[in-house]
């Protein structure tokens, strides 16, 4: 009995030793062919943006070929389930925002698990979001358009990029801390969002920077805030929402890559550390300051911990806020 004992151990042992073997060896040969890169929103956006250009930047150095794969809906929904449906190979990858956190805790049915239905690769940076009007809005700061909003309940609106995101999560606090009741209009992403507030069918958005920035610059879009503690460089003259009656405030987007639920250690090991390379390379760097977009580097159990600590606190605002979407 005690030899059986040995020989069905040795043979369990043999037989992990040859899965550790089997693992190790596609890790080497990882990637022998293009990878799909999902984002869920549609082109232009400021996650398509930035998703572009590490997606060129890791094709250099992993050497295959990244095709992107737009596929808008629900809010990000669509290109989610697709990755979370897909084989755990290395070969399907999601570039998304923090909303791919915060949809889940936001949506009446049930969506996906945020932490169990993928696997957090790596982040790769995070940005502000601006509250941006149409040009014809008759205020010039934040003060002036809370004003507006209270004398006339119901003219001003909101865009969002969409229902869930960190666009809509801003707004809705937004209303809230300020006491406003400003429609928030649901778009299926930024470009949408933005094109209807610069034709004035929707008064005013907040959105990532990457998105709105060249619309401020270009004169079609008027800042009012930020939404980080800190001024941003590149526009010092925009105050913070901190500032403009919303102490303490802040939330920011921030961007990663994940991969299906149980993707192997090893790859994503091997993706995670193309990522820390890529965000350090000097054209990518030179273009994330061009949109005020600030590189991290995390190891895939750092980016896991952020997932985990988000859900808390934006958890914590979302009951308080009493946010609830069904789509």
């Amino acid at each position: 009995m005690i030899e059986r004992n040995r020989l069905s151990a040795l043979k369990l042992a043999w037989a992990a030793s040859a899965l550790l073997a089997a693992a190790f060896a596609h890790a080497e040969s990882y990637p022998s062919k293009p990878i799909r890169m999902v984002i869920p929103y549609t082109p232009g956006g400021s996650i398509d943006t930035v998703g572009r250009l590490v997606a060129d930047q890791l094709q250099r150095q992993l050497g295959q070929p990244i095709v992107i794969e737009n596929t808008p809906g629900a809010s990000g929904l669509v290109g989610a389930m697709n990755v979370k449906k897909a084989k755990a190979d290395g070969y399907t990858l999601l570039f998304n925002a923090s909303s791919q956190t915060y949809l889940p805790l936001v949506v009446a049915k049930k969506t996906y698990d945020a932490q169990r239905d993928f696997t957090p690769v790596g982040q790769i940076g995070y940005v502000p979001l601006i509250v941006a009007v149409n040009n014809d809005v008759p205020a010039r700061t934040m003060g002036e358009f809370v004003q507006l909003a209270k004398a006339h309940p119901g003219k001003y609106t909101w865009a969002t990029s969409g229902l869930g995101t960190t666009s809509h999560l801003s707004e809705e606090m937004v209303n809230r801390a300020l006491g406003l009741q400003m429609q928030i209009v649901a778009y299926k992403g930024a470009v949408p969002q933005l094109t209807d507030v610069i034709g004035g069918h929707v008064s005013a958005a907040i959105s990532p920077m990457p998105g709105v920035a060249p619309f401020v610059h270009g004169g079609r879009l008027r800042p009012l805030a930020v939404t980080s503690k800190v001024r941003v460089a590149s526009m010092p003259d925009v105050p913070t929402l901190s500032e403009a009656g919303m102490p303490g405030f802040e939330l920011l987007s921030w961007y990663g890559i994940w991969g299906p639920a149980d993707l192997p250690a090893a790859i994503t090991d091997r993706l995670n550390s193309e990522i820390a390379k890529a965000v350090e390379a000097p054209s990518l760097k030179a273009r994330f300051a061009e949109l005020s977009f600030v590189p991290t580097k995390s190891s895939p159990a750092q980016f896991r911990q952020l997932i985990a600590d988000d859900l808390t606190k934006i958890g914590k605002a979302v009951k308080e806020a009493g946010i609830r979407i069904d789509f």
